[in-house]
């Protein structure tokens, strides 16, 4: 199997390489590839089995004011490459959000539940899904995430980090609940998926379990060697935001469990073993 990662520079890029490593692979950036040149796009899916999509518009706030920037990477970019793969062939992984739900749900998320996106990146995430299954039928993967931290790029553990060495206090609102999910897990379930053969169709790719933002806030402290009750619960009201945020945004894992695959790891194991590689140093 030959691999092509767009969007490789990012997080889960970045661990889908690593995960990848000793394997034909093509990995590509933001700077290398324009996913919706399509002429680009069918040059450089050319000769690869399967074509995993990590590039996204990821500016929840700026796509608001900017949804049509947002929509050329995030729509028009699934597009683009899907129908490329549909010419050789070939297998697409569209990584997609949380965001392309509502988020007023009550119990998890099912992978067939319908769309209902509040903010304008998940208006187009969530055609971007629906484009790249109508222009590679039956060989592509929607892969849903939520929550994600990683070593390559910002996140929110990070953020904490950085907040705890400069007061005393942290406030965190604990009224959103999702899961928190590294990276490295992430690409190592997509991989086990290809390679599993799993049939076509969509995944939640999150971490097991559910946290509020304050819980997972209190984990990241307390696996750092900090005193979590320096974390102080607040709510949605004193973060207000240009994009609204989904207040529940916990996945169902049912897929994985249809496909034969043992779902992803508890959500607060993994974090524990992301600090304990360094992740965050």
């Amino acid at each position: 199997m030959t691999y092509l990662i767009t969007g490789a520079t990012g997080m889960l890029g970045a661990d889908l390489q690593s995960v990848l490593s000793g394997r034909p692979v093509t990995a590509l950036g933001r700077a290398d590839l324009d996913v919706t040149d399509a002429d680009a796009v069918r040059a450089a899916v050319a000769g690869h089995d399967v074509i995993i999509n990590a590039a996204a518009y990821t500016r929840v706030d700026d796509a608001e004011t900017h949804e049509d920037e947002a929509y050329a990477v995030n729509a028009t970019g699934a597009a683009v490459l899907a129908a490329a793969a549909a010419e050789t062939g070939a297998a697409l992984v569209q990584v997609s959000t949380d965001y392309v739900f509502n988020g007023r749900a009550t119990s998890p998320y099912s992978e067939d539940e319908q769309h209902d996106p509040i903010s304008a990146y998940g208006r187009t995430k969530a055609e971007g899904e629906r484009l790249a299954l109508q222009n590679n039928p039956g060989r592509t993967y929607i892969v849903r995430t939520a929550w994600l931290y990683g070593a390559n790029g910002p996140n929110f553990p990070r953020t904490m980090l950085r907040l705890a060495a400069d007061r005393e206090v942290v406030s965190v609102v604990n009224d959103q609940y999702g899961q928190p999910t590294w990276t490295a897990d992430l690409a190592a379930q997509i991989v086990a998926m290809l390679d599993a053969g799993a049939p076509a169709g969509v995944y939640h790719g999150t971490n097991s379990g559910r946290a509020s933002w304050f819980d997972f806030a209190q984990a990241v402290f307390l696996a750092n060697g900090l005193d979590p009750d320096r974390v102080k619960p607040t709510d949605s009201s004193t973060f207000q935001r240009p994009a609204p945020r989904p207040a529940f945004s916990v996945l169902g894992h049912s897929g994985w469990e249809r496909a034969g695959l043992a779902p992803m790891r508890d959500w607060k194991d993994a974090l524990a073993d992301a600090v304990r590689s360094g992740v965050f140093a």
